[in-house]
């Protein structure tokens, strides 16, 4: 696993929440909207088992809704819970993005 992989997973949960507290969205719309933003290396394959992990959280809930272009499609919208855990993601980012930037602009 490259070091940008390693660095992405620990940082996903939050970039997916994001994305989803703009708008529902089912998940290929979700893999466009992180590429789209930078992250060409998040995979539909890459995003799924992170929704799971997050629906079991109760952090979103996912809804079967018509596709004017095929097969029903799953949205995914964020709950109170989700609200609150990409609060406090963002926090931490915060607290630790700032000094592992010093950090690492020192050499």
């Amino acid at each position: 696993m490259s070091i940008r992989s390693q660095l992405l997973k620990g940082i996903l949960d939050g970039c997916i929440l994001a994305v989803i507290e703009k708008e529902p969205v089912y998940g290929y719309e979700l893999s466009r909207k992180l590429q789209a933003s930078g992250l060409q290396d998040v995979s539909e394959g890459t995003i799924y088992p992170v929704l799971l992990r997050l629906q079991k959280n109760k952090w979103i809930t996912g809804e079967m809704r018509p596709s004017e272009s095929g097969p029903n499609r799953k949205y995914y919208s964020l709950t109170e819970d989700g609200k609150a855990a990409l609060v406090e993601i963002t926090q931490e980012w915060e607290h630790l993005s700032v000094p592992v930037n010093q950090l690492l602009k020192r050499r």
